[in-house]
């Protein structure tokens, strides 16, 4: 398994550039199923800010106040506010010492929580792609670092809840069947 920063900073690399290729409409519909562009985007904000959060070794939970896709910034603006986090977010784990993280009444292991993190960052940059243009492929060296991380974390209490039921891959390549176990088609 690759260092979990390192595998961090590459699923970033990607989902910037997968940002670039987002569609105009925040209404759009994602794979994820249950969100449209714009909720998927104020999603990621959301779990950049706790990714970055968990730095320091705890991360707050907060009650959820619902994604409703704010129609008042425009996709631009919002990838704007993404990349600034995601530089945000390597900066603070590069220099971060926590020894574990707290997550409510939970604690984990920093390096679980980067792979973590690296599996919903590359994913969501997929789902982000997906509104627009045809954008960057989820590239196959990171999809096969991330799949087992996958594996380990998906449960199939998951399935129906946080992830749709499992597609079959149209290809072996390491990218779709990421995205099949995931639910979601490449």
């Amino acid at each position: 398994m690759p260092d979990p920063v390192e595998l961090l900073e590459r699923a970033v690399s990607y989902t910037r550039g997968a940002l670039q290729s987002a569609g105009d409409d925040l209404s759009a519909p994602t794979p994820c199923s249950r969100w449209n562009l714009g909720e998927l985007l104020e999603h990621m904000s959301d779990a950049l800010d706790a990714f970055i959060e968990a730095s320091a070794g705890v991360v707050e939970v907060h009650p959820a106040i619902g994604c409703g896709g704010d129609r008042t910034v425009s996709v631009g603006a919002h990838v704007e506010v993404l990349q600034r986090k995601a530089c945000d977010l390597l900066s603070a784990w590069s220099a971060a010492r926590a020894g574990s993280v707290r997550l409510a009444d939970t604690r984990m292991r920093p390096g679980l929580l980067l792979q973590a993190g690296a599996l919903e960052i590359a994913v969501h940059g997929h789902d982000v792609a997906a509104t627009g243009p045809r954008g960057p492929v989820l590239p196959g060296p990171l999809a096969r670092d991330l799949l087992p991380v996958a594996r380990m974390l998906v449960t199939p209490g998951d399935r129906g809840v946080r992830f749709g039921p499992p597609v079959p891959p149209a290809t072996p390549a390491p990218s779709a069947v990421l995205l099949g176990f995931l639910g979601r088609a490449e």
